[in-house]
């Protein structure tokens, strides 16, 4: 029996995966983000591991009604470009959260998230909806407070 001893042993779980549900209307943006990054990123559980994948789905509701503090609302900035001469388009916070609710939660989120290949699994991993309502009501959430 030839075994090689130089391999490093993961040990493998048959945990289901979890959905967790958050009301984004309760809590300010950097706060909320950094605790939906937290648990994307498996780091609330004891196998936690830096470049393994958790097996948690996080749904973010009311993203139109997400809090901001000081001048936020009317000073920050969000830019995106065409990629033509000529093409940057800037947007503040206010009209943004008017027209499209859920870019600047997941505009905050890509920014948590490791700039690779795992943080491009993991965002995948989010669902993010304007109003209360979400079609994941099969998977039976589980509520994240946030301390």
């Amino acid at each position: 029996m030839n075994i090689n001893k130089n391999k490093t042993f993961l040990k493998t779980s048959d945990e289901n995966v979890k959905w967790y549900i958050v009301d984004a209307k309760e809590y300010r943006l950097g706060r909320l983000i950094s605790k939906v990054a937290y648990i994307l990123k498996n780091k609330h559980e004891a196998n936690y591991l830096p470049y393994r994948e958790g097996k948690s789905y996080i749904i973010v509701i009311n993203s139109k009604k997400v809090q901001t503090t000081g001048k936020k609302r009317e000073q920050k900035l969000y830019r995106r470009h065409s990629g033509r001469p000529g093409g940057m388009k800037t947007e503040i916070f206010e009209k943004l959260q008017e027209r499209i609710p859920n870019r600047i939660i997941e505009h905050a989120l890509k920014g948590m998230l490791p700039k690779n290949s795992l943080g491009r699994k993991l965002f995948k991993k989010v669902k993010v909806y304007p109003s209360d309502q979400h079609p994941h009501k099969s998977q039976n959430p589980t509520k994240i407070t946030i301390d």
